[in-house]
């Protein structure tokens, strides 16, 4: 789950995390109002998507004047924003965050993730602020700089201040830096985050030291344990297939191919989504029905996949393990039949009760194509789809 600027830096500012002040608006009065009340002589008007790179879509601007406010704040909102992150369809703007500006005197990136290899959170940090850090990883690799946090002992002192005088933190502000990170390491621990990014930090004009932005995105089975981050959710920040199909417990992202997936378990659903493309086709979602897919999830997940106008064929790829095959294949037919299949269907099988749930679809009567492993179902799939495609 992700939230916008403003919220993340509501969290932040929870454990001391410095952030400049700022004000969530959502009409351009309320924009004007903010920033008279914020005072000083110069504000910055920021959209909130869920997307970075909003700067260079025109989603950011200074404002030297309570007018420039108005200006911008009626420019913004309600504009499509078209990121590196929102694909070309953009995001329409509806909220803005006004907030004071900074005298920015060096501008420094610090973020936290979850390390697989290590098995750690790791803290990054590079004297590159404000470029993506992918871009500097690869250009630059040896101006990020990482420490692995034990979970015991937490983010010590000595570490912390070792890395904020590496990525170029002023003598006078390095211990103000290391408790920086401390305090951004203690909410990412305690808030469940899966990623936490303050792209830019900055070294200001009176040496102090801000989050100027902050992204922060949280392990969604840990949610349970944060009534109050789940209260901060934008449902018109998220994809509204994906919205339908979280109420059934169904895991799906959209994607941009034709070929709709149904699979049963997470690394399958990625190795068919590779198959498909070694085939040379394209997944249009991944969609993982979990081990105990009912009738009625099988049933809703495909009336999420045919809500896409690009689909063009379904692969159902089931391993039957703790999900009995018969059980999947009478919910295959169930679904079919009450959403009026249109589009050719696909369906591979392995594990228990594997020759009576085959036996079950081939007495369905309905047009389903069988498949006995997943390079076979891959071709038929790929195929069924180009020959749909071809006859439109």
């Amino acid at each position: 789950m992700n939230v916008h600027e403003y919220q993340g830096k509501e969290i932040l500012r929870k454990y001391g995390v410095a952030t400049p002040r700022g004000v969530a608006c959502f009409t351009v009065d309320e924009a004007v109002k903010a920033a008279e009340s914020l005072g000083g002589k110069v504000w910055v008007v920021k959209a909130q998507i869920h997307a970075g790179g909003r700067g260079k879509g025109g989603g950011v601007k200074v404002a030297k004047s309570i007018d420039e406010v108005k200006k911008y704040a009626t420019d913004i909102l309600g504009m499509t924003l078209v990121t590196h992150q929102t694909g070309p369809e953009g995001r329409v703007v509806k909220r803005l965050l006004i907030e004071e500006g900074a005298d920015i005197k060096k501008e420094l990136y610090v973020g936290m993730v979850v390390d697989r290899a290590s098995q750690r959170v790791v803290l990054m940090a590079s004297s590159e602020g404000g470029m993506d850090i992918e871009h500097v990883a690869e250009h630059t690799p040896e101006k990020i700089f990482k420490v692995a946090i034990d979970p015991t002992a937490g983010l010590s002192t000595a570490a912390a201040e070792d890395v904020a005088r590496k990525i170029g933190v002023p003598d006078q502000a390095v211990a103000q830096g290391a408790a920086f990170m401390q305090s951004l390491y203690k909410a990412f621990d305690e808030c469940d985050c899966s990623l936490a990014e303050i792209n830019p930090l900055i070294y200001t004009g009176d040496n102090k030291v801000l989050a100027l932005d902050a992204k922060l995105n949280f392990d969604s089975n840990a949610l349970y344990r944060h009534p109050e981050i789940v209260a901060m959710r934008d449902l018109d920040e998220e994809d509204p297939a994906e919205i339908e199909a979280s109420k059934f417990d169904l895991t799906y992202i959209s994607l941009d191919g034709n070929i709709g997936c149904l699979v049963n378990g997470a690394g399958l659903a990625m190795a068919t989504m590779d198959v498909i493309k070694l085939y040379g086709g394209a997944p249009a979602n991944f969609l993982d029905v979990g081990g105990g897919a009912t009738t009625e999830k099988v049933t809703e997940a495909f009336k999420i996949m045919l809500k896409n106008p690009n689909l063009k064929a379904i692969l159902v790829n089931i391993f039957g393990g703790i999900m009995k095959c018969d059980v999947i294949a009478n919910g295959v037919i169930a679904a079919a039949r009450e959403v009026k299949l249109s589009v050719p269907l696909v369906v591979r099988m392995k594990g228990t009760n594997e020759d009576l749930g085959k036996q079950i679809l081939k007495d369905s009567g309905l047009p389903i194509i069988s498949a006995n492993n997943m390079a076979e179902a891959a071709e038929r799939v790929v195929a069924a789809a180009a020959n749909q495609k071809a006859g439109q």
